[in-house]
């Protein structure tokens, strides 16, 4: 695709409206992804968005206008924070200065196209300015303005050949620009205020008319690629309030949103894009609500999405406390538990997960919720990152105790998404598992999607996974998927093959799920859960998950923990001879040690796979794996080998029974 925004053409551009301009824009997004927004079919009325807009404008309130600070918090409130910094807070303030990005590295020149290059700008701009405000040192002042420069240096905010102006990127800037022209207005000049407010106003134009409503538009709510955006948006309304009349409209438009959001959230507080964009897209959730609270003093925080946050993420993480129950596109597989090639980088920066945990002492402090203090805390313990600490200054509530983790539960269902963690305990020696079966955004999306015409889903972060399992013991991860993909297939996790072919629609992209019915995914369900001190026992049934023509009616997965032995059992009923397979992953080699017994190696511990069932047909192979391309073109990734993959065939017939033990 032809960059559309080069600096010629942009110049030569001058003269077309602004929606004009982003309606370009957004063809250069590949036709195969929905994300952010999609035209369909106009209904006739108000959309849906414009009649949230007008009951729940979100102005800034009367008290702080001509104010600055005001988007997060006001001088008064600067100057509590920085009796925080030497008090209370001193370490964790100590820490946030140590990290600041835009101390330790030049800001990239433009164009910056590296992948991901300018959301680091953005979280460099707002820690600089943050530090400058509390330390009053003129190195950090001068740190800021150096990447604001940068940021305005960018002819585009994000890649050219992939929305430009109007996605991820454009989000992080927005939020950088406007938390630092609004904490910095008083020490900026003239100049540089006008130069900063331009910049941050164009771009505001350019991502509210991609985002207005209009007959028949939709939006992918549940999706980062909606929200991130977003949240910068209402960040740079509130910043510019009262220089800007078009902000109020970016502001209505940017709340009107989140109410959709946070509607469409799961109310166990299960992500069902996963861990790692959990980690990704969290604190764009709480920014947004943060400059809603604040500046508007419109607290939309009371979900149960968000009082259940701490739930997902704590049950999330393996024994070893750095690792993760990979669902989904979550990291690379064997490659990433390895530590090798440059995502650990990112990923595990000094060998520690990048987590993000101090999200919860945000969430701690608003619902006065010790148990989420105290996940804080024990991510803490375990010495995981977060990109932007300086943010703990303001949300860490010293006063509010933490539960340990000992006096919380180490098992979980989460019932919308049909997903079950269970430990023995939380201490690094516990054996664990997880297993999932139920529908990619959960059983709530059924009901709700006819409720909500403004509303498609986009799934590609979702994968084909339902039945599928995550083992953990011995101090080893011992079986798990493959990790984040271009393409997400049945064949990169723990679940069954029906003649060799996965679920939904698989192969087509990213999107596994696109133009199948949701209707049939949410027959997938969990239809018994069993969950005691040293036993588990989950039923599941998996019909649902295949193509009808395949000829499945009827798929249970009974999977169990019992005398350190994981079981599980499919049973299986189809209108003609299929054959069904059962799959186990391993990161290292796969040895067949008898008749029926194999090894899955790992380090401590390996994993002993034992068929109880006569007949079934083993093979060992690579597990193959169409890796991620690049933005716009997720699924033209290259094809790359990841660990290795058991797995264990019956003849075709109508009906089969396939039975496997695991243990370490």
């Amino acid at each position: 695709m032809k960059q559309i925004f080069g600096r010629r053409r942009f110049l030569g551009a001058a003269a077309l409206s602004l929606p004009v301009l982003a309606t370009r824009q957004a063809l250069a997004q590949d036709a195969r992804e929905s994300l952010g927004t999609m035209i369909g079919k106009a209904t006739g009325g108000a959309h849906p968005l414009e009649t949230i807009m007008q009951a729940h404008p979100a102005a800034l309130r009367p008290e702080l206008n001509g104010v600055h600070p005001r988007v997060f918090t006001t001088k008064a409130g600067l100057e509590q924070l920085r009796q925080r910094a030497r008090s209370s807070h001193r370490a964790m303030w100590a820490k946030a200065l140590d990290g600041l990005v835009a101390m330790r590295e030049d800001p990239p020149p433009a164009p910056a196209q590296k992948r991901r290059a300018q959301n680091t700008v953005a979280i460099g701009i707002v820690g600089a300015a943050l530090a400058y405000q509390i330390e009053g040192d003129a190195r950090y002042l001068e740190a800021a303005k150096r990447y604001m420069d940068a940021a305005v240096s960018y002819d585009v905010w994000g890649y050219t050949y992939s929305k430009p102006n109007i996605d991820l990127a454009a989000g992080h800037l927005l939020y950088g620009m406007g938390t630092a022209y609004d904490l910095l207005y008083d020490v900026l000049s003239a100049e540089e205020r006008t130069r900063y407010r331009d910049k941050i106003v164009r771009q505001a134009r350019l991502l509210s008319a991609h985002f207005k409503p209009t007959p028949g538009k939709s939006y992918s709510y549940s999706q980062n690629h909606c929200f991130i955006p977003i949240a910068g948006l209402a960040i740079a309304a509130y910043a510019v309030w009262d220089e800007v009349p078009e902000a109020a409209q970016w502001a209505a438009l940017s709340r009107a949103i989140f109410t959709r959001v946070l509607e469409v959230a799961s109310s166990d507080g299960y992500f069902y894009e996963g861990v790692e964009y959990w980690v990704f897209s969290m604190p764009w959730i709480i920014h947004a609500l943060d400059a809603f609270a604040h500046a508007a003093g419109d607290d939309m925080y009371d979900e149960p999405s968000l009082r259940k946050a701490h739930l997902y993420i704590a049950h999330s993480i393996t024994p070893n406390g750095q690792d993760v129950f990979d669902f989904g596109d979550v990291f690379e597989g064997p490659i990433t538990r390895s530590r090798i090639g440059e995502e650990p980088a990112r990923t595990h920066p000094n060998g520690k997960l990048h987590s993000n945990y101090n999200l919860l002492y945000r969430l701690a402090a608003r619902f006065g919720n010790p148990e989420a203090q105290g996940v804080a805390a024990w991510m803490a313990s375990l010495g995981h990152v977060c990109q932007e600490d300086y943010w703990s200054l303001q949300w860490f509530d010293a006063a509010l105790p933490a539960k340990p983790m000992s006096a919380i539960k180490p098992h979980h269902h989460f019932e919308e998404l049909g997903t079950v963690y269970w430990r023995s305990d939380w201490t690094a020696k516990a054996t664990a598992f997880a297993f999932r079966a139920g529908p990619p955004e959960g059983h709530h999306v059924t009901a709700l999607r006819g409720k909500l015409p403004d509303w498609h889903l986009e799934m590609g972060h979702s994968h084909p996974d339902a039945g599928s399992f995550i083992l953990y013991g011995g101090g080893s991860y011992l079986t798990g998927p493959m990790g984040y993909a271009g393409i997400p297939s049945s064949k990169l996790s723990n679940t069954l093959l029906v003649d060799g072919q996965g679920q939904a629609n698989e192969g087509g992209g990213h999107d596994a799920f696109r133009g199948y019915p949701y209707e049939r995914l949410d027959k997938i369900r969990i239809t018994s859960v069993k969950l005691g001190r040293d036993h588990a026992d989950i039923v599941a049934e998996l019909a649902g998950a295949y193509r009808p023509e395949l000829g499945i009616e009827r798929l249970e997965r009974r999977f169990s923990y019992a005398n350190k032995t994981w079981t599980t059992t499919d049973r299986m009923h189809a209108n003609k001879p299929v054959v069904l397979t059962a799959q186990v992953h391993g990161d290292q080699a796969i040895n067949q040690v008898g008749a029926q017994r194999f090894v899955i190696a790992g380090k401590p511990s390996s994993l002993k796979v034992d068929v109880r069932t006569q007949g079934a047909k083993a093979v060992i192979e690579p597990g193959v794996v169409i890796a991620a391309g690049p933005p716009g073109k997720v699924d033209s990734g290259p094809r790359e080998e990841r660990g290795m993959v058991l797995r264990l065939s019956l003849p075709a017939s109508q009906d089969a029974t396939l039975v496997t033990s695991m243990r370490f």
